[in-house]
């Protein structure tokens, strides 16, 4: 399989670049800038990422380019440009001002592959606080800004490009076309990373690393367990159990509504009523992390519970995603941030692990939902996060306030739907907050609880931007909410972004 190597130096752009390359219908791969490959059959290009990090630092991030240079067609992006010019001889300078935000790219070269296509002064999104303030003879300009002179540059007659804005971006106009040119153009891509050669591929390799073993899966009713246990399930049929656990934090009526969706896909899929055991486990407890852990040691331990009652399961399926992998890999010796999901098995399990969708990204999950024929209230589900209500519920958790907010956000999540919102919305919820306001219901005095409203738009939650609905459509959910559930009073909107706030409470 054709595939792009993207050497990640750091920038918090580099998952934005590879999505970018699968958006252009070809595989990619990031590794720690370190790591190159001894394997590269199948590379077809490179491209080096940005970094925080400044190539003049003494303790910058270097990497030997022999077993790269001249021998694929290779990009370096900001960092990537400036390591190129440095490393052969070009200077690198601190800027007097940090070089952030939109700037006009003019062309010098309408004949260069990278450049064809592109419109004169179409924005690009610089993020750099270093110059190239000189190129070597070799190095051949072909785009500047207004302040940046060396924005764009080829070596010589190689197959070597640098650029010093972000095509990756959305705020770069033709930064999509830049990356096609360079994908498809200069490298070579047949395009063929489809969720229909997804699932071809995948199913062929699941019967072949499973044979006729017997696998579990836990199931969340959320988008990536889905599409795991349906490609599973086409891959290896009744072999596969499902486990999906009731922690009485799911959303009203979900333990039901989505075990009869399973079942009508054809799952074989055992449903465990745990309500109790977790609320008697979180009782009393305030602390948000120690909820946290104590509904993921619950659901281990019921889990791994029903899971013995099966015979001879051989594997553990799981539904990592390829940022859950990225996140886990140690780039500079420190581990942005371990995941459960990511070689964390339980020893006692003593099962082997088996990852369908370990190469995708959370848009691609959904377009091989999509195409497996998977129902589209599934697939368009908003995220969820893991711990359920329990981190919508501040303070501590009881059924009474489980109610109280599966009613609340029950009716807030339908009115979206009803009014035509809720594809237009990343993620929404209600969240029950530990405040209690006075209120006059009737003719009489009330003191209850106050419940917000959260909506946000974002591509992949590391950012997001609070959702500006109707105030027609809140004021229609604030006065359902305050007439029907019985222990509220008040309704609030959370209008903050992230950052600096966070989409969850907790």
């Amino acid at each position: 399989m054709q595939k792009i190597i993207i050497l990640d130096f750091g920038s918090q752009y580099t998952q934005l670049i590879a999505r970018r390359i699968r958006e252009l219908d070809t595989y990619c791969e990031i590794l720690p800038y370190n790591k190159f490959p001894a394997e590269t059959e199948d590379v077809i290009g490179v491209i080096l990422s940005g970094s925080p990090y400044s190539v003049n630092d003494p303790k910058a991030l270097e990497i030997d380019l022999s077993p790269i240079r001249g021998k694929f067609p290779l990009l370096g992006i900001c960092y990537g440009a400036q390591y190129l010019a440095k490393n052969d001889g070009g200077t690198v300078e601190s800027s007097n001002t940090r070089e952030y935000g939109k700037a006009r790219l003019v062309w010098h070269d309408n004949q260069d592959p990278l450049m064809h296509g592109i419109r004169d002064n179409s924005v690009v999104w610089m993020s750099h606080g270093d110059s190239i303030t000189h190129t070597p003879d070799s190095f051949h300009n072909v785009g500047s800004t207004a302040d940046v002179k060396n924005a764009a540059f080829r070596i010589g007659d190689e197959k070597t490009w640098g650029v010093q804005f972000h095509p990756e971006v959305y705020h770069s106009e033709d930064g999509l076309i830049i990356l096609g040119n360079f994908v498809r153009d200069i490298c070579g891509s047949n395009s063929d990373w489809t969720p229909e050669s997804f699932i071809e591929s995948t199913v062929e390799r699941l019967r072949e690393q499973v044979g006729d073993d017997k696998v579990v899966l836990a199931l969340s009713g959320g988008v990536d367990s889905t599409v795991a246990a349906v490609l599973l399930n086409k891959a290896i049929g009744n072999n596969l159990t499902c486990i999906f656990v009731d922690n009485g934090l799911l959303r009203l009526n979900e333990f039901d509504d989505v075990l009869r969706s399973y079942s009508d896909m054809g799952l074989n899929v055992i449903g465990v009523d745990a309500k109790e055991e977790f609320y008697n486990a979180l009782k009393g407890e305030t602390d948000p992390e120690k909820k946290r852990k104590i509904i993921g040691k619950g659901f281990i331990d019921i889990f791994d519970r029903e899971a013995h009652k099966l015979k001879d399961i051989k594997w553990l399926a799981q539904g990592t995603i390829y940022p859950d992998v990225i996140e886990s890999l140690s780039i500079t010796g420190m581990v942005i941030k371990s995941h459960h999901n990511v070689g964390g098995l339980p020893e006692k399990m003593n099962l082997r692990l088996v990852e369908p969708l370990r190469l995708l990204f959370k848009d691609e999950v959904r377009r091989v939902g999509r195409q497996l024929g998977i129902s589209p209230t599934l697939i368009g589900r908003h995220p969820f996060p893991g711990p359920g209500l329990g981190v919508r519920i501040l303070g501590d958790i009881t059924p009474d306030k489980v109610r109280i907010l599966q009613e609340a956000d029950h009716i807030y999540i339908q009115a979206l739907r009803d009014w035509g919102l809720y594809d237009k919305v990343w993620q929404a919820g209600t969240i029950l907050t530990p405040i209690r306001s006075v209120g006059v219901m009737g003719d009489e005095r009330t003191y209850e609880n106050v419940v917000a409203l959260r909506a946000v738009n974002s591509t992949d939650g590391m950012t997001a931007t609070w959702t500006p609905l109707p105030h027609d459509f809140l004021a229609e959910v604030s006065n359902n909410i305050i007439r029907k559930v019985r222990g509220v009073n008040r309704v609030v909107y959370d209008i903050s972004s992230k950052p600096p706030s966070t989409i969850e409470w907790e």
